[in-house]
């Protein structure tokens, strides 16, 4: 997280959620804070679903450029010394 939005900078909201028995005793018990490991999995799952869903709105627009890449080569590759 950058220091914009580190946990300790943002407002927060108090929600329910239902937690397996067995997880949430394992996780007491290893003294792991629930409500930042939920914020973690939460954020961590929100950005791979941004990821999937640029990658699904852009889809076309890189198949174009592989395909314009595949027939015609890189544009600048004759400045290339390797």
């Amino acid at each position: 997280m950058t220091a914009r939005n580190a946990p300790s900078t943002i407002a927060k909201k108090a929600t329910n959620v239902s937690l397996s028995e067995t997880v949430l005793a394992d996780a007491k018990a290893l003294r792991i804070n629930i409500s930042q490991a939920a914020e973690a999995g939460l954020a961590r799952a929100v950005a791979e679903r941004r990821a999937a869903q640029w990658l699904e709105e852009n889809r076309g627009a890189l198949e174009s450029s592989n395909a314009y890449v595949e027939q015609h080569g890189l544009p600048l590759a004759h400045h290339r010394n390797f």
